[in-house]
């Protein structure tokens, strides 16, 4: 009788528990869905999970969503989208020598900025300002991949990924070891992204960040990413919990509040924050006021949710360009056709 070949997925499941660590989050093992579904003959819940993600529209807007500089007119700055396949790759770098799951760290990855706002963090203050809820990214990701993708429907994924998302901010408790990866990426990414775009634009010079800082993580991006995924590594590996050396840990926090101090609330970027607020906040008023002027598919999502709530999931749904072209529609006179004048 000819032997009956394993299917892809079943081989996956088995190197799995021939590679993995004890502390890694088996595929095969998953807490599952939301509503129950057929499962994949070939991928599993995991990789359809990034599968999801990487085709729907939300993941597509990112590309057009500030990361630190709005609207930069270069064509190198980083945006929401290039700021995520940076962590995907940091994640997918750190579950790879943990022996980890990377589907499932690239996954959390790739959907934890989903529900990012236009203008970055500055969009994500001034509408949690606005919301009788408040309003943070990390919560709005996760109702993106429940509510808002596929008309309604949403993404319906796993457990762990959507835990992942939530709770992808150094403040969160991650429920797996491929979650904590993720959050850790995700502040190496930003910090150094963040310090290269703030160089490209004038507003650091290389030699500005304290050598302290320099002498623990080094002077390149190349070498602060090495350093700390190196020492996530002697840190966490053959362990429950993922986490940095204290030394590189100490260098990271002191880097970071460098860039508020100089880059991130510099005098610039409150002049720029301000006009941002007075436009999101109008047209969150004016939304509000006139819910009927929403696209279809948010007014069909008044009949399940209080209308503040809809707002603001259009307007953190808006890229950067599409927020200006909306407030301008709104607020800017357009000029009158009366057809040929030289008839």
């Amino acid at each position: 009788m000819k032997e009956k070949i394993p299917l892809l997925k079943e081989r996956t499941f088995a190197i799995e528990e021939m590679f993995f660590s004890p502390y890694a989050t088996r595929s095969a093992r998953t807490k599952g869905r939301l509503r129950e579904e057929k499962p994949c003959a070939m991928r599993t819940d995991f990789q359809r999970d990034r599968d999801r993600i990487i085709y729907c529209k939300a993941f597509r807007r990112l590309k057009n969503k500030t990361q630190v500089f709005f609207s930069p007119e270069g064509d190198h700055y980083i945006t929401r989208l290039t700021h995520t396949l940076d962590v995907a790759q940091i994640a997918r770098s750190m579950a790879r020598a943990l022996a980890l799951n990377e589907d499932l760290a690239e996954a959390i990855a790739l959907g934890h900025d989903l529900g990012h706002t236009p203008f970055g963090h500055s969009g994500e203050r001034i509408l949690d300002k606005l919301a009788p809820g408040g309003f943070r990214h990390n919560e709005q990701s996760v109702r993106v991949v429940d509510v808002l993708e596929k008309d309604g429907a949403g993404l319906n994924l796993t457990f762990e990924v959507r835990d992942g998302i939530l709770n992808h901010k150094k403040s969160g408790r991650p429920a797996t070891p491929e979650g904590m990866c993720v959050s850790i990426a995700d502040r190496i990414a930003y910090i150094n992204h963040d310090l290269d775009d703030a160089v490209r634009a004038g507003v650091l010079k290389p030699c500005d960040v304290p050598v302290e800082i320099t002498d623990v993580l080094g002077t390149s991006s190349k070498e602060r990413i090495n350093t700390a995924i190196s020492s996530v590594f002697s840190e966490s590996y053959g362990k429950p919990e993922v986490k940095m050396g204290e030394e590189v840990e100490r260098a990271s926090e002191a880097l970071r509040a460098f860039m508020f101090e100089r880059v991130y609330f510099t005098e610039f970027a409150r002049r720029e924050e301000e006009k941002a607020a007075r436009m999101l906040s109008y047209m969150y008023e004016y939304f509000t006021c006139n819910t009927q002027k929403l696209p279809e598919t948010f007014i069909k999502l008044l009949e399940r949710f209080p209308k503040e709530q809809v707002v603001c999931d259009y307007i953190s749904s808006m890229t950067d360009r599409y927020a200006v072209y909306t407030f301008n529609g709104i607020c800017v006179p357009r000029g009158w056709t009366f057809g040929d004048e030289n008839n």
